[in-house]
């Protein structure tokens, strides 16, 4: 007998309970949540090209250890690498590299520079940055992180880079 109630009275108690749970579900209220449903909904712009180049191959291109830094391996991800650039245990600047083909705006910048360094279109980034444009694809960059490292420093390590190699990169 008590089977047979029990049987009736626990679909109804079940689905009360799902409906509660799925409607007491707190929204998201983050000035990100538009952002984040349109960048996962099917047919979004990817934020990486496909025929971005891997991280791992600009790491050949990065200029070595010398003169009392050390540059060491910092990020790598799919169109862009990152080393730290250190001096007695203090980071001095930072050294990377990034495919633009994600983000071909980045190179306004560029043709707009009449500067140059080693040959190719130079332009001041925010934050104590200087960039070079290379084969009108990579954007290799040195952003200050203390003040002793100078614009004439990250100049001196823009040309360290291996940027002829950079430019027969396909």
């Amino acid at each position: 007998m008590i089977f047979r109630r029990l049987r009736r009275i626990l679909p109804a108690f079940l689905l009360a309970v799902l409906l509660l749970v799925t409607s007491c579900r707190a929204q998201d209220t983050s000035p990100y949540a538009k952002t984040q449903q349109e960048s996962t909904q099917r047919g979004a712009t990817p934020a990486v090209a496909k025929n971005a180049q891997q991280g791992g191959n600009f790491n050949k291109f990065f200029p070595k250890s010398a003169d009392g830094y050390q540059v060491v391996a910092a990020q790598e991800k799919k169109g862009f690498a990152e080393y730290k650039l250190n001096k007695g245990g203090k980071n001095v600047a930072v050294l990377s590299i990034n495919d633009i083909t994600s983000t071909p705006t980045a190179k306004d910048k560029y043709q707009k520079s009449t500067e140059k360094i080693a040959g190719y279109p130079a332009a001041e980034a925010p934050g104590k940055g200087t960039g070079i444009l290379v084969n009108n694809r990579y954007q290799v960059k040195v952003a200050s992180r203390d003040d002793s490292f100078t614009k004439n420093d990250r100049v001196a390590w823009l040309q360290k880079f291996n940027l002829s190699g950079l430019a027969q990169l396909k």
